[in-house]
């Protein structure tokens, strides 16, 4: 017997290090002290200038949609998820990410798909600026089905210390700004999948939309980074709560950030939803409750700021292009806080 016979190539693994090191490389951003291949990674903060510098950890995974990824074959974009859902939450923050590391684990070590994934995470962490410092893969025989694995990771990013954004500073007046999401995103997939597959009856290469496209181009559509815009805008505007609306929706993402003495009121006709997100409730007959707190229904982010700088806030992001192809952000002014005085209750958001 030997390691292979029980299930586990290790040239395989050593190939797979070897075509994706200058994947890696490629991300590499000032900070970075190469040592590709080693037991650690290492980033120095010395050529940042904080004055008192706080660094922000936010780890995630890719969830069902993997279950996608493999059905189609299609292994290029699942990866920018990867890294969008935890540079997403530490940019909720303030935090500009710096890093990131991945976790692979599989079935059995295929090196052509290992190198798409990669890739993905990579494209993931130019889009967001930050270093794709390392990671781990794993060939686990026996644990997953054959052809299937599973998708980690953390990004670790830096604020100044007055400059982080906690809701603390959100009170009664204040506007409710919604920035679009680019489909379901990574959350919400494993009610989406029984509509499609089992209540719809679709296959993975079916058309889902009016415009033709099939149900893997649907489902497959990369999450969007926020992070670079965030930066923009807390250069320019006071922001008092970012919300990344994720596993729980609009309602139980927003209502985190909220202090106890002030709600949420969202005006659900104040953007067009999706015709995707309006095919899974018809179809899946889903009730309003239940649609908010499971899907994003295109909005990906909420920020919170004043009422006077909302028109400039929504101004500033539907002119400016940051998202990466020169794609440009939708932002809408969907809502606004009011006060919790004497409702002796926690914060909460109504979608009317």
């Amino acid at each position: 017997m030997d390691y292979k016979k029980a299930g586990v190539d290790i040239e395989a693994g050593k190939k797979a290090v070897n075509d994706i090191t200058s994947i890696v490389k490629s991300t590499y951003t000032k900070g970075v002290i190469d040592n590709f291949g080693l037991f650690g990674s290492l980033f120095s903060l010395r050529e940042f200038n904080y004055k008192h510098p706080v660094l922000v950890s936010g780890t995630d995974g890719v969830g069902t949609k993997l279950k996608i990824a493999f059905a189609a074959n299609k292994h290029d974009t699942i990866g920018i998820d990867l890294v969008a859902m935890s540079v997403n939450d530490i940019a909720c923050l303030g935090a500009k990410p710096l890093f990131f590391l991945d976790y692979i684990s599989t079935s059995n070590l295929n090196t052509e798909i290992i190198k798409e994934i990669v890739s993905g995470i990579a494209t993931g962490c130019k889009e967001a600026k930050c270093s794709l410092l390392g990671g781990e893969m794993a060939e686990m025989p026996s644990f997953y089905q054959s052809g299937e694995y599973d998708l980690a990771g953390f990004a670790v990013g830096i604020v100044e210390k007055d400059e982080i954004i906690d809701g603390k500073e959100i009170k009664e007046g204040d506007g409710v700004i919604g920035i679009a999401s680019s489909g379901l995103h990574s959350n919400g997939y494993s009610l989406a999948r029984k509509i499609v597959f089992e209540m719809m009856g679709l296959g993975i290469n079916d058309p889902l939309l009016g415009n033709g496209k099939t149900v893997k181009d649907v489902l497959l559509e990369p999450t969007i980074i926020y992070s670079e815009l965030i930066s923009a805008l807390k250069g320019k505007f006071k922001i008092k709560g970012i919300a990344h609306i994720t596993g729980g929706g609009i309602t139980e993402n927003l209502v985190r950030i909220l202090p106890e003495t002030v709600s949420a009121e969202i005006d659900g006709n104040s953007w067009k939803v999706p015709e995707l997100f309006k095919i899974l409730k018809e179809k899946g007959g889903i009730s309003g409750d239940e649609f908010y707190r499971v899907f994003n229904a295109g909005i990906g982010m909420i920020i919170i700021a004043e009422a006077k700088e909302i028109q400039d806030i929504v101004k500033f992001i539907n002119n400016e292009v940051f998202y990466s192809g020169g794609k440009k952000f939708n932002s809408f002014n969907i809502g606004s806080i009011f006060s919790n005085k004497n409702r002796n209750g926690q914060p909460s958001v109504n979608i009317k």
